[in-house]
């Protein structure tokens, strides 16, 4: 066989074919997939990035989107119309303050030892904390650190991105962004530049 039969044998299809392909494949998934685990599954030769970037622009302003989080592609229900999915209304409990606290100094200080979490609250971190944000699977343990006793570190995981419509950690709003959406009162979190009066205690319920 020629080197140009080899060629032509090998061709990636069009792009155009190539979107759908994607499009196939992560409407079939019920799981995020990266980018590795879709070029496996195309012909050789495909641009799977290329094929996602023109996917992802072609779905915005549809019922579905085409949404990121970290290195793994899924398609989402459209923000604004997640209320039409319910079928019944659901009790939602709220961190407790302890909790989002601690999971807001992970999310912009990490990777970050307990230590270190502990001093920028100035409070001791209780177990049963910690253990509910690693039962959420927001949070996960990093690399230990290279200093006397190599304690662990926490950092935030894909569920987290993927809960809050995060591509990266990068991507985390600013205090002020928190506040306009209500996802946060007007108190100060500890470690911030409008912290006022360190916090005296972590009894709060993990729920409240």
């Amino acid at each position: 066989m020629s080197r140009e039969d080899l060629d032509t044998l090998f061709e990636a299809p069009p792009i155009a074919e190539q979107e759908r392909m994607v499009e196939a494949i992560l409407f079939a998934t019920s799981e995020p997939l990266k980018a590795t685990a879709l070029a496996a599954r195309l012909p050789h030769g495909c641009d799977v990035m290329h094929a996602l970037a023109s996917l992802q622009k072609r779905y915005q302003g549809r019922g579905v989107h085409l949404l990121r989080s970290g290195d793994e592609w899924a398609f989402r229900t459209a923000a604004d119309l997640s209320f039409l999915m319910q079928k019944e209304t659901v009790e939602t409990r709220k961190l407790s303050r302890a909790a989002i606290e601690t999971l807001a100094i992970i999310a912009y200080h990490q990777p970050v030892t307990r230590a270190e979490i502990e001093e920028i609250r100035g409070v001791s971190v209780s177990r049963g904390t910690i253990d509910l944000l690693m039962e959420l699977e927001w949070i996960r343990l990093g690399r230990r650190r290279q200093t006397p006793g190599r304690p662990v570190t926490f950092t935030t995981t894909q569920a987290f991105l993927a809960h809050f419509g995060l591509e990266t950690a990068r991507d985390l709003p600013d205090l002020k962004e928190l506040r306009a959406a209500g996802l946060l009162d007007n108190r100060p979190l500890p470690g911030t530049p409008d912290e006022r009066e360190p916090v005296e205690n972590d009894t709060d319920d993990m729920f409240e």
